[in-house]
């Protein structure tokens, strides 16, 4: 856990970054992973059998008794579920997260082909926070306590406090229903979509498939299609930082060496950009982790709203079947993701801050 220095460190390492403290960090931040993800799995495990095995709480009712119970008996959901719990916690550090009741198809699949849909939409998220997010955020700070403060402040409360399918609902009303001037669904026209299958060896990500391909009309219909989710879901990680770059500009303007450059005759443009700018933006990357883990969570209503098939757009599907299987790993999965990134992120925070202990 990385933790301020004192105020009189501000500025100087207290470790430098070759130095054995580093790596230690590192390696443990690495080490917690583990236990993280196991607990992460026998929590999800256990809460799925709250109701029962998965076979009956899928296929319960549409089966007769005997099949159901030779289901049951096959996938060996009869057996003490502590056996189970082994069994699947070892699958899953061998990359098997089971295969999924309703269609008969391994869990690793289904992430593998949606999970490039759910990481393109959460790009495109960031960047629509981050563009909106840290600009207005600096606007706030520079007009603080005045009306343009107010009416943005206001923005990043109704930005982050909206839901998600509301956001959408509004944004295709709007866009693509009154005004007409963006698609209201889908990752791509049928037409592109077609050009994108015919590559070999496609990522998935319409974007690098649509540039490899070497069009520029297909790389404008996958953006096209995009601003729409990528807005309704990077709106909730904008209004955070928005609020979260204010709040730090402001702190930052009032710092020693702030007021030291102002006597001096340093414009407060140049204060805003160059002296508090850069300081400001060190918390965001604390909490890109976190919001990794909102976004995920966000892209479950976003593309559904918009029938993006992703990750989300699949979990929706799989728990309106009541597929636990699929629910399972795809749940798991996306914790492993998020304590992969946020493992990430705390590495970053220390190389870029050297105002942080470790």
């Amino acid at each position: 856990m990385v933790t301020p220095v004192e105020a009189g460190n501000v500025g100087t390492p207290l470790v430098s970054p070759r130095s054995g403290g580093l790596w230690r960090y590192i390696l443990i931040r690495f080490l917690l992973i583990f236990p993280t993800v196991i607990i992460l799995v026998t929590v999800v495990f256990f809460l799925m059998r709250v109701t029962g095995d998965p076979i009956t709480a899928a296929l319960g009712g549409r089966l007769p008794p005997d099949a159901l119970a030779e289901r049951i008996a096959a996938a060996g959901y009869d057996r003490p579920l502590l056996i189970q719990y082994l069994e699947y916690i070892g699958g899953v550090f061998r990359g098997d997260f089971g295969t999924t009741l309703t269609d008969n198809r391994p869990v690793t699949q289904i992430l593998l082909t949606y999970g490039s849909a759910t990481l393109e939409l959460a790009f495109y998220a960031l960047i629509v926070a981050f563009v909106i997010g840290i600009p207005f955020g600096l606007l706030a700070a520079a007009k603080r306590d005045r009306v343009p403060d107010a009416f943005l402040r206001i923005g990043a409360i109704m930005a982050y406090a909206t839901p998600i399918f509301f956001v959408a609902i509004l944004l295709k009303l709007i866009f693509a229903v009154w005004l007409d001037w963006l698609p209201v669904a889908g990752r791509a026209s049928t037409r592109t979509e077609l050009q994108l299958q015919s590559l070999d060896g496609p990522t998935g990500v319409y974007l690098i498939d649509a540039i490899r391909l070497g069009s520029p009309a297909a790389v404008g219909d996958v953006l096209w299609h995009a601003v729409l989710p990528g807005l309704a879901l990077g709106l909730l990680t904008a209004g955070i930082f928005l609020r979260l770059v204010r709040t730090n500009v402001i702190g930052t303007l009032g710092a020693q060496y702030v007021t030291s450059a102002r006597s001096r005759g340093v414009g407060e443009y140049r204060l805003l950009t160059k002296h508090a700018y850069r300081p400001a933006l060190i918390p965001i990357v604390t909490v890109i982790g976190l919001q990794i883990a909102v976004l995920l969570s966000g892209a479950v209503l976003t593309e559904t709203s918009f029938e993006w098939k992703g990750i989300g757009f699949m979990l929706a599907e799989y728990i309106g079947a009541r597929d636990f299987v699929a629910v399972q790993g795809i749940v798991i999965m996306i914790a492993v993701v998020v304590a992969i990134t946020n493992f990430i992120v705390d590495i970053i925070a220390v190389l870029i801050d050297p105002r942080v202990r470790y």
